[in-house]
């Protein structure tokens, strides 16, 4: 099969395969036996780095669950570490940065930094193994979307509400911006890198987008990760979690190939938010992986159900795979997925 007619990329372009592409995000890792004796030793960063031990990460899940889609394993932090910022993931915590970006001073020493000169040899290295054994299958890149970054950035590390970072779009908008628009820059030099090694597909998580109201979105937001995007040359997917009050903005203008939809709001309404002309990406409840699987099965029947409404629908869950899953679970919504007419 050409990989033009994956069922992935027929979905993002709008059409309607005999069954909906699924693939999960965090897929690569998190709940798979192999992935954490793979990582034996081996710190998160370290590994995102090593490029075969990257690729291997990256292909684990398509073996073993037959998904539409490999995801690029690495993290959001990844462009930061090699743009030269100190930052560790501390296990149990997430990232954690050296030196915050709080004040006019900070964000002048780290938008110094310029995004070209990022090094990606490892990251095409890994992508370039990961695609050559992927065959008929797409790779999808990504990136951390301009606020989740700056949110770790400020805080110096995982908060809750984001106080510092949303406190800086209104205390010092010109610093928020010099620093919002530089990380775009450095989100979407990561997506060119994984794109000119052999990606298919980009997506751009924004985490932590949910914290925001939907004007702050709009006016400080949405303008910096339209730019991390903008005519990059693939098919691209948004998703945010939280995103209900803004979700028909997460389209980016149209940027976006699809908008991916977190658990919270049934698809259908989702829909109806973002317009019938679009393509969705969700939204099975990741808690529900831990429920016998005839309910789980009913609550992806009703998801495939609802995706309807949509012009293209790419079944996924809602947020990332939790660590505790039992990996048989994602395996039947696979096959649950592929046996849909």
């Amino acid at each position: 099969m050409p990989l033009s007619d994956a069922p992935l990329l027929r979905a993002l372009a709008g059409d309607r395969p005999a069954q909906p592409p699924v693939w999960f995000m965090r897929q690569a890792g998190r709940s798979l036996p192999e992935y954490r004796e793979l990582r034996v030793g081996t710190r998160m960063l370290d590994a995102c780095l090593t490029p075969d031990v990257a690729a291997e990460i990256t292909l684990q899940p398509v073996r073993r669950h037959k998904v539409d889609a490999a995801v690029f394993f690495s993290d959001i932090v990844i462009p930061l570490r090699l743009a030269g910022v100190e930052v560790e993931i501390e296990p149990g915590r997430g990232p954690v940065f050296a030196s915050p970006v709080r004040t006019t001073a900070d964000v002048e020493r780290i938008t110094a930094i310029d995004p070209a000169d990022l090094d990606g040899t490892a990251i095409a290295e890994a992508v370039r193994l990961t695609v050559g054994d992927l065959g008929d299958t797409p790779l999808i890149g990504f990136a951390g979307a301009p606020f989740t970054l700056a949110a770790y950035l400020v805080e110096g590390g995982p908060s809750k509400e984001h106080l510092r970072a949303r406190a800086m779009m209104h205390a010092d908008p010109e610093s928020w911006n010099r620093l919002a628009g530089w990380l775009s820059r450095i989100s979407r030099r990561f997506l060119e890198i994984q794109r000119d090694a052999g990606a298919s597909v980009v997506q751009l998580f924004d985490s932590w987008a949910g914290s925001l109201s939907p004007a702050d979105y709009r006016a400080f937001v949405a303008p910096h990760s339209r730019a991390a995007l903008d005519d990059i040359g693939l098919p691209t997917i948004h998703f945010g979690v939280g995103t209900g009050p803004f979700l028909g903005d997460m389209r980016l203008g149209g940027v976006a190939s699809a908008v991916g939809v977190d658990w919270r709001m049934p698809l259908d309404e989702a829909v109806r938010l973002i317009g019938p002309d679009a393509v969705v990406q969700g939204n099975i409840d990741p808690a529900l992986l831990q429920a016998p699987w005839p309910v789980l099965e009913a609550h992806v029947r009703d998801v495939i159900d609802r995706g309807r409404a949509a012009k293209g629908h790419i079944l996924n869950l809602g947020h990332g795979v939790p660590p505790e899953t039992d990996p048989d679970q994602l395996t039947k919504i696979v096959e649950l997925a592929h046996g849909e007419r």
